[in-house]
């Protein structure tokens, strides 16, 4: 007899380690006696369960057969088809063979009648007394039976099982104790689509790199990477779980160090003031392993949002850079004034101006004096770049300078209008802005659209 205060001390065990619920071991136990039973003193066909007694110990087996409407000549089942099981066999090998041979001899039918033809015939099901019951042969035990309903009848209890059935019941436990625990990794990390983990590098493969999660591993592609990461055996790192996907060989974890969000979420472990409600992180543009930026809104008034996320002495933004292995971060005010939150974007430049130039299309030119442009600017515009990320906004700057005469302005607006190529085509014009950046054009060519328009206002 079973041991019940051992075999309940195991099921909370393995409960505790893989993190599935104990009903849903009970249940795998059970499956895997009903396929021992099966083995040993069933028959083929049958449908076996068992039900197992935690507090006695004690087992009890019954076989279930699905009441059918009845069976035609050639002994398949035939009306409405009962409710699909696995261990059903609709041929023999005798007619699969009679199957090819029927399809050799009408290959001049038509494809789509032929198609049809096949799958009448996969949906025939041989009837089995042991698996089935007709409906005629179900009410003599009971009136009330219909057709799909299952007809229960208890088995002799056997405790005794061979060497094969044990094999069995334990590869049973063993593929049902798997498919648990990935659907309870799947379900958790499901849920954390857009979290923050911690995870252990563990190989690389290529350019991929296998990250250990605890319970899985995740997968961190190459387009997901920041270039100034190294990605050391044994590293841990912090990692955004990007998405999850569930495949035959378990859930495939892709995670990200390169998205923005993973700036947020590093913030709000550092920022209290985040959680509880005092400041709200609004956006948040990056180029990874570079610099990113941040705007933030404080939803109390004696709340400093930009002194919340640097911390003491910059402790806790030095905590979220060093995590991101050395990445710059600034940090602005978010506004609801699109002038006002402009200006602050362009941070750590100082702005004179912010002109407004179409609502709709979000167009808005920038003014800074000279000592300022190229920090506007940033490396390779990368500041200015950043700026309009952060508000959605497309951003032109430019210098204090000469004003132009009225026909160089319509010139030059013209050429705005067209395409890139065909603004090289003109090196009168271009001389005109040859002291300014190529990515100061643009803006160059809205300046003058006003003054153009200023002029005929004049007339």
């Amino acid at each position: 007899m079973l041991n019940t205060k051992e075999f309940i001390t195991s099921i909370r065990q393995i409960a505790e380690e893989k993190g599935i619920s104990e009903d849903r071991i009970v249940e795998t136990i059970e499956a895997a006696i009903a396929a021992a039973y099966k083995k040993d003193y069933g028959e083929k066909g049958q449908i076996i369960k068992a039900k197992l007694n935690q507090e006695t110990g004690g087992i009890k087996v019954w076989q279930v057969k699905i009441v059918i409407e009845g069976v035609d000549e050639e002994g398949y089942v035939v009306g409405e088809l009962p409710k699909f099981d696995e261990n059903i066999e609709p041929q023999s090998k005798n007619e699969k063979v009679k199957k090819e041979e029927d399809s050799d001899s009408n290959k001049k039918e038509d494809k789509d009648g032929k198609n049809e033809e096949e799958e009448e015939e996969d949906l025939r099901i041989k009837f089995n007394p042991e698996k089935y019951i007709t409906l005629e042969d179900a009410k003599k035990t009971d009136k009330k039976l219909k057709i799909g309903d299952e007809v229960v009848t208890e088995l002799e209890t056997k405790t005794e099982f061979g060497r094969i059935a044990a094999q069995t019941a334990k590869q049973v436990i063993i593929q049902r104790l798997r498919e648990a625990e990935r659907e309870v990794v799947f379900k958790e990390f499901k849920n954390l689509e857009g979290e923050v983990v911690s995870g252990v590098v563990q190989r690389t493969e290529g350019r991929t790199v296998f990250v250990d999660l605890g319970k899985t591993n995740g997968i961190l592609p190459a387009i997901e990477q920041v270039f100034s990461d190294n990605y050391r055996i044994g590293q841990r790192l912090k990692f955004l779980v990007l998405r999850v996907e569930e495949t035959n060989r378990g859930p495939s974890i892709f995670l990200s160090r390169s998205h923005p969000r993973l700036v947020l979420k590093l913030f709000e472990f550092e920022v209290p003031e985040i959680e509880a409600g005092n400041v709200e992180i609004k956006s948040v543009a990056r180029e990874a392993g570079s610099r990113s930026k941040v705007a933030v809104l404080s939803n109390e008034e004696n709340v400093d949002p930009i002194g919340s996320l640097v911390g003491q002495k910059g402790v806790r933004v030095q905590t979220v850079i060093n995590e991101l292995n050395g990445e710059k971060i600034d940090i602005i005010e978010w506004r609801e004034d699109p002038v006002k939150y402009i200006a602050n974007s362009l941070a750590p430049a100082k702005v004179v101006g912010v002109k407004i130039l179409d609502d709709e299309s979000k167009h808005a030119l920038v003014e800074v004096s000279d000592d300022q442009f190229s920090l506007a600017i940033g490396k390779k515009g990368q500041n200015v770049r950043l700026a309009a990320k952060l508000t959605g906004w497309k951003i032109d700057v430019r210098s204090p300078k000469e004003e132009i005469t009225a026909e160089e302005a319509e010139k030059i607006v013209e050429e705005g209008k067209n395409s890139p190529e065909k603004k090289a085509e003109n090196k009168e014009e271009e001389k005109s802005s040859a002291d300014l950046e190529p990515s100061l054009k643009e803006g160059l060519y809205q300046e003058v659209e006003e003054s153009v328009k200023n002029k005929n206002n004049d007339k």
